[in-house]
């Protein structure tokens, strides 16, 4: 029950987290129909996930809920992405659809490898 509840707090603290730092990136830098914030979200998301599950490897702690599907879980937009590259698609803004999946893919999963590697070693 108690990783119920840590999984429960942190994809609550990882959603307000979510808003307040797209919102925040997508004012700062606002590019022209680019998804700044999410992209900022997803590839930070990415980078985190990859350190803590690292972490997670050495050590067998309930935190992991908390800390791995609580707060990158609620933190992490895929579900935005996709909506987001769906109406791109629909606006017919082809180039910025396909710049900012492969971008997300790209960056992402080499985010997530930097952050495992950093704490791996």
């Amino acid at each position: 029950m108690r990783n119920f509840i840590y999984i429960f707090l942190g994809g609550g603290l990882g959603s307000v987290m979510r808003f307040l730092i797209s919102n925040y990136t997508q004012k700062l830098w606002h590019i022209n129909a680019f998804p700044m914030g999410t992209f900022v979200v997803n590839i930070s998301g990415c980078f985190l996930i990859g350190i803590l599950s690292a972490y997670f490897l050495k050590i067998d702690s309930s935190l992991k809920y908390l800390l791995i599907t609580g707060i990158c879980g609620g933190y992490t937009t895929f579900s935005t992405f996709s909506a987001e590259n769906f109406s791109l698609w629909q606006n017919g803004n082809y180039s910025i659809l396909i710049l900012y999946a492969l971008l997300s893919l790209l960056v992402g999963l080499l985010m997530v490898f930097l952050g495992f590697q950093m704490v791996k070693n």
